[in-house]
C-alpha cells in the first residue's frame, strides 16, 4: 500500500496541530526512490510557517526527510545489519543554477565531472580529506570543475565564522588560493577573539585582513548565500561531497573516474 503525495502532505499537517504553530506551509521538494526497502520513496520535505515563542512568534523554516512505503512514513531510517542511517545518503540533486563561477575553485567548467564541496576549514576530517582531494583534482582541470562552499560549523568552532569571513575578504581583494591557505590555519576552533583568528589567517595567507573588512554587509551576505546552498541540499556536516549532482556519502566516487590529462 503506497501512498500518494497527497496522504503524505495531510499527514505532516498534523504537526499544526501543535498550539504553538500559527502557520504552516508543507510543500514536497524531491522524490527519490529507495533501492531498499523496495517500493519505498524518500521525501524531501520543506516546512514554513510561524511559530509562538511565548508572547512573540518567530518564522520557521526547516528541511527534512520523510521515508514512505507499505503505508507507513518515519523520519528515520537505518540499516540493521550496519547501524548506518540512511537519512545521511539522501539528499536533493545539487541544483545546475549553483555551479556558478563566483565558486568554481579550480578546473574547467566544461570538465567531465563536476565535484562540489561543503566544508568547515576547522573540521578534523575536513583538514584530513579536503587538502587531498582538492590537490588530486587539481591536477585533472579537464576531468573535474571543482565548486566548493563554506559550511562552517557555528556550534562546534565558532572561530570558523570569522576565518571564513576572512576568507571572503582576502578574495574580494584578489587573493589567490585562498581556500586552500584556509586548512594551513591554526588556530583553536572554540577561540573567540577575533584578532587572533585574524591574525593566525594572515600570517598564513600573507595578507591584512582587518575586523572592518569582514564586518562589511556583503561578507555576511556571501555567507549567508553559501549557508543557504547547505541547507537547501540537506548538507549537516562535513565535509559533504556532491559528485555529478548526487551526493558521495562515500567521498571516493572522485577517485574512480577515468582521468583526462
Amino acid at each position: 500500500l503506497s501512498a500518494n503525495d497527497a496522504q503524505v502532505i495531510s499527514f505532516l499537517k498534523g504537526i499544526g496541530a501543535n498550539p504553538n504553530i500559527v502557520s504552516l506551509d508543507i510543500k514536497i521538494v524531491e522524490k527519490v526512490d529507495l533501492e531498499r526497502p523496495m517500493d519505498w520513496q524518500a521525501y524531501v520535505i520543506q516546512l514554513d510557517g510561524v511559530a509562538k515563542m511565548g508572547s512573540k512568534t518567530q518564522p520557521i523554516s526547516q528541511r527534512s526527510i520523510y521515508f514512505v512505503g507499505d503505508g507507513l512514513i518515519t523520519a528515520d531510517l537505518y540499516d540493521l545489519k550496519t547501524g548506518d542511517k540512511l537519512n545521511a545518503s539522501i539528499s536533493p540533486e545539487f541544483k545546475e543554477k549553483y555551479y556558478d563561477q563566483s565558486h568554481l575553485l579550480f578546473g574547467n567548467k566544461d570538465a567531465v565531472h563536476k565535484a562540489v564541496i561543503f566544508s568547515d576549514p576547522l573540521c578534523p576530517f575536513c583538514r584530513t580529506f579536503v587538502p587531498k582531494a582538492l590537490e588530486y583534482m587539481k591536477q585533472y582541470p579537464k576531468t573535474f570543475a571543482v565548486y566548493y562552499y563554506h559550511f562552517p560549523l557555528r556550534s562546534l568552532h565558532p572561530a570558523a565564522i570569522p576565518l571564513v569571513k576572512a576568507a571572503f575578504a582576502a578574495e574580494k581583494k584578489g587573493q589567490k588560493n585562498v581556500v586552500e591557505g584556509l586548512y594551513k590555519v591554526q588556530v583553536d576552533g572554540r577561540e573567540r577573539n577575533i584578532q587572533k583568528i585574524l591574525d593566525a589567517f594572515n600570517a598564513v595567507q600573507g595578507t591584512k585582513i582587518t575586523v572592518a573588512d569582514i564586518s562589511q554587509a556583503e561578507i555576511q551576505q556571501h555567507l549567508d548565500h553559501d549557508m543557504t546552498v547547505a541547507k537547501e541540499h540537506l548538507v549537516n556536516g562535513t565535509p559533504t561531497l556532491f559528485f555529478d549532482g548526487k551526493k558521495d556519502p562515500t567521498k571516493l566516487v572522485y577517485k574512480n573516474v577515468k582521468l583526462i590529462k
